[in-house]
């Protein structure tokens, strides 16, 4: 197993662990209380942090999945990569910023939190950086990563009105109101459009650099 293969498949494991871990603590938590294990399962699909890392997980194992498919090809183009690699990062940087200070996760909590939220940014982004082909991107691929973000803030919403929770306490419409949430997204919006522009710039020095 050479070097590439041997990190990958290390990545792809702690990505599904720490995404195990926390649908586990997710559902044990509505046992207890006796609630739905369906909406705990609807409840942690409902999290930027899990969906992203969801995303990077499957990347990861197509890396070292040799079987060919469509779905294979697409996943593993660079600007899917890409596009997965800016939004993970503004998922360790959001909550570095914005949450770690709010809580103390102990225990596995706190191991599915560092799986998250540091360790799988951290290094998808070494990832990105070593072994995605450079030289693909352009501006235009930006706008294309930005419908991600834009869906979620737009089913977010709509799930807070139906349900009155929200994942994230900086898009708590209850709390906040209209006007502060759209605030607050487009502040983290701007963030995110802030890492695309450093991914594409980076991507288009590495390719000349090859």
């Amino acid at each position: 197993m050479d070097v590439r293969t041997g990190f990958v498949s290390m990545l792809a494991l702690l990505g599904w662990v720490g995404l195990s871990v926390q649908l586990y603590l997710i559902l044990l938590g509505r046992w207890e209380l006796g609630a739905s294990l369906l909406g705990g399962l609807v409840n942690f699909f409902s999290f930027f942090t899990v969906l992203t890392n969801t995303l990077a997980a499957v990347v990861l194992t197509w890396e070292v999945t040799h079987r060919e498919s469509a779905v294979r090809r697409w996943f593993l183009l660079p600007a899917v990569r890409s596009g997965i690699a800016v939004s993970i990062a503004l998922v360790g940087l959001a909550y570095n910023l914005l949450l770690r200070h709010l809580w103390q996760p102990e225990g596995w909590q706190f191991i599915a939190d560092e799986l998250l939220h540091d360790v799988m940014p951290m290094l998808f982004i070494i990832y990105w950086g070593l072994w995605v082909p450079k030289g693909t991107l352009r501006l235009g691929h930006i706008g294309l990563w930005m419908i991600y973000p834009l869906v979620y803030f737009a089913y977010i919403l709509l799930r807070g009105d139906l349900l009155a929770a929200y994942p994230y306490p900086f898009i708590d419409v209850a709390s906040l109101g209209y006007p502060q949430v759209f605030i607050n997204a487009g502040g983290i919006l701007a963030g995110f459009v802030g890492i695309a522009l450093g991914v594409v710039g980076l991507d288009r020095w590495l390719g000349r650099s090859n």
